[in-house]
């Protein structure tokens, strides 16, 4: 099984580390994606830029409003986001339990809907034959 894992964390928590201190932690977060890989769990994933940087698309009377980030009033935000193999949820929640970035937030984990992804690569792919009229 796939899952997409959504790595929040508090900002404010990692800047406030010694610039040595945080450097080790990312030492850390991806010596820990590298075991993930030489397992075959690691299936992708980006670091995401700060949420200062970010905005957030929505419907309002029938406008598309364009709202600079962060738009979620909360301590922690999405900092990155990791694709996973596993066998099963729990085997999920056993691998991400070990990921040392869950000392400045939490994951939130989430099974690739692969259905709904298959029914989306059939239209990708009658869109892109050569032999659409």
């Amino acid at each position: 099984m796939r899952f997409v894992c959504l790595g929040f964390f508090d900002e404010a928590k990692f800047e406030g580390l010694e610039p040595a201190k945080a450097q080790a932690i990312m030492e850390e977060c991806l010596a820990y994606d590298a075991e993930l890989r030489r397992g075959g769990h690691f299936a992708g994933g980006d670091a995401l830029q700060s949420p200062r940087e970010s905005v957030a698309l929505e419907l309002k009377d029938g406008q598309v409003a364009v709202t600079n980030g962060p738009y979620a009033e909360t301590k922690e935000q999405i900092g990155g986001i990791l694709m996973l193999e596993a066998r099963d949820l729990n085997h999920a929640i056993a691998l991400m339990s070990k990921h040392p970035g869950i000392q400045f937030g939490h994951w939130e984990l989430r099974a690739v809907n692969e259905e709904m992804n298959a029914m989306i690569a059939e239209r990708t792919a009658a869109q892109d034959s050569p032999n659409q009229s």
